[in-house]
């Protein structure tokens, strides 16, 4: 299989934006993240400390498949804030990543269009301001394996190029792995024809 299957499209660290029209502001935030929980908190902090803004709009994309997103035009006339917001993020083909745009209303009214123009350009902004990075879907593995069952396991690890992150041996070993997406199948087919051992997989991305 094509390890580049297995890759997606993020930014790095948050960026910040800005876009003026007609008295109003347009403040954008792009923030990397990976769960729907990491998105509220996110929100719960961008609320705190601007509290006093009319809108906060928003759009998110999570997992390297895409299929997790969700607008939000929060009081704006439907389809003219988080949608614009989502078109960004699709336009650049980026997952993981968390787009909110927080308008200060200036007193004229710009109509749907001009709605749509400045939460688009924010978000554009926003993503300008920090950097897109390539990163590959790993899986966290746990194994678990007897005492005399280590070599067997530690050789596949070497054969198999792989670091652990932690590891722990006494009459139940455990040793924790990052592995990369292309490669789980085959570790854990490899793994599970060891006697004496269990493996748990939980997908990171």
């Amino acid at each position: 299989m094509d390890p580049t299957a297995f890759n997606f499209r993020t930014i790095a660290t948050m960026g910040e934006g800005i876009y003026k029209e007609k008295g109003s502001r347009f403040l954008g935030f792009a923030f990397p993240v990976s769960t729907e929980g990491h998105v509220r908190s996110k929100l719960e902090e961008l609320r705190r400390v601007y509290h006093d803004a009319r809108h906060h709009c928003y759009a998110y994309r999570l997992g390297y498949e895409k299929k997790v997103f969700r607008t939000n035009d929060a009081g704006e006339p439907s389809g003219t804030a988080g949608r614009p917001i989502l078109g960004q993020i699709e336009s650049h083909d980026l997952t993981n990543i968390l787009i909110v745009v927080i308008r200060y209303f200036g007193g004229i009214k710009l109509g749907t269009g001009g709605l749509a123009i400045a939460y688009r350009t924010a978000a554009r902004e926003a993503i300008h301001a920090t950097e897109i990075i390539e990163r590959q879907v790993t899986d966290f593995f746990e194994i678990t394996f007897e005492y005399g069952a280590m070599p067997e396991v530690m050789k596949i690890i070497k054969e198999e190029k792989l670091e652990t992150s932690e590891k722990s041996f006494t009459d139940v070993c455990k040793i924790l792995l990052l592995v990369p997406r292309e490669k789980s199948d085959a570790l854990k087919h490899r793994i599970d024809k060891v006697s004496g051992t269990s493996v748990n997989i939980t997908e990171i991305i």
